[in-house]
C-alpha cells in the first residue's frame, strides 16, 4: 500500500516541513488542494449535503502547481499532487504548463488529480459557466495529454479552438498520471474512461464500497486513491488493498503541530522504509 499526506488539511506554514518529513519517511506523495479564488457572496458556497458554507473568503490561496514545485526542491522522492485542481478554470496550455513545469523540476514526481468543483461562486467570479465545468474538464483532459505527448497539437473542440502549436518541454514521465476527483456518477465515469486513476472524498472501509461497486461496473481494475484519515491499526490496510485501493491518504494527527511526530509514528507503525 502507498500512503500519501495532506497538505491542506494544515496551516500553510507548515506544509514544507511535513513535506519533508514525509520525503524522509517512506510516504509515497503529498497533496495539495485547490481554488483560484473565492467570492465574498456566501450564498453561492453551500457545500453540497450541507447547508453551511464550505469556504470562508479570507481563507488564503495557493497555485497548488507553483507550491508543489516549490516542495520540489526540499524533497527527493515523495510524489507532488493535487487534490484536486479545477483544471478547467484555466486555458488548458495554462494547466499544461504548469503541471510539465512541475513534472520537470522534480525529475518526474507530479501528480495531476483534477475535479469538476462543487463551487459556484468560484466558476462565475472567473466568468466560466458553471453548468458547463464538467464537459469543459473532458476536453481540457484531452488537450493535455496530447500538449504532453505530441510534438505539434492542434484543436477544434467545443470550448477550445488553437491552430497547431509546439508544447515543450514535455512532462518527464511517459504518461504524467491523471486522476479523476469526486463522488458523482460523472466523476466516476471521468476516472474510468478518460483517466488513470480516481480519488475518493474521505471514506471508511464500508462506506467506500458503493462508490467502488459503481467505478467496476464502468470498467474493471481502476486505480483508486482513498482518503482514509484514520485508520484503526496496521490490520486495516489489508481491508483497503482488498478492494482495490492501492493509495491511502491518512492523516496520523489531531493538532497541526503533531503532524510531523504523527507521521513519524504512523512509519514506524505501518513499516515505512525512512530514507535517513
Amino acid at each position: 500500500m502507498k500512503f500519501g499526506v495532506p497538505l491542506g488539511l494544515l496551516h500553510p506554514a507548515a506544509w514544507k516541513d511535513v513535506a519533508v518529513a514525509a520525503d524522509e519517511l517512506g510516504f509515497e506523495s503529498v497533496w495539495l488542494p485547490e481554488h483560484l479564488v473565492f467570492a465574498a457572496d456566501l450564498s453561492l458556497a453551500v457545500y453540497p449535503g450541507t447547508s453551511d458554507p464550505g469556504i470562508k473568503p479570507q481563507t488564503p490561496l495557493f497555485d497548488a502547481p507553483a507550491y508543489l514545485c516549490w516542495l520540489a526542491a526540499f524533497t527527493t522522492r515523495v510524489r507532488l499532487g493535487t487534490a484536486v485542481q479545477l483544471l478547467a478554470l484555466r486555458h488548458p496550455f495554462v494547466s499544461a504548463r504548469a503541471f510539465a513545469t512541475l513534472d520537470v523540476v522534480s525529475s518526474g514526481r507530479a501528480v495531476c488529480g483534477v475535479g469538476a468543483g462543487w463551487y459556484r461562486g468560484e466558476w462565475e467570479a472567473a466568468g466560466v459557466p458553471f453548468a458547463t465545468r464538467g464537459a469543459r474538464l473532458d476536453e481540457a483532459i484531452e488537450v493535455v495529454r496530447r500538449l504532453w505527448s505530441e510534438p505539434l497539437v492542434a484543436h477544434t473542440g467545443r470550448f477550445y479552438a488553437f491552430p497547431e502549436v509546439a508544447f515543450e518541454p514535455k512532462p518527464v514521465q511517459r504518461r504524467l498520471p491523471v486522476l479523476a476527483g469526486g463522488e458523482s456518477a460523472a466523476a466516476l465515469r471521468r476516472a474510468a474512461t478518460l483517466c488513470d486513476g480516481w480519488i475518493s472524498m474521505p471514506h471508511t472501509l464500508e462506506s467506500i464500497k458503493p462508490r467502488l461497486a459503481a467505478l467496476a461496473r464502468l470498467r474493471d481494475g481502476v486505480p483508486v486513491t482513498a482518503h482514509a484519515y484514520e485508520l484503526a491499526s496496521p490490520g486495516e490496510v489489508a481491508g483497503w488493498a482488498a478492494l482495490g485501493v492501492e493509495r491511502l491518504i491518512v492523516r496520523p494527527w489531531r493538532r497541526g503541530r503533531d503532524a510531523v511526530a504523527g507521521l513519524a509514528a504512523f512509519a514506524a507503525e505501518y513499516g515505512l522504509t525512512s530514507s535517513a
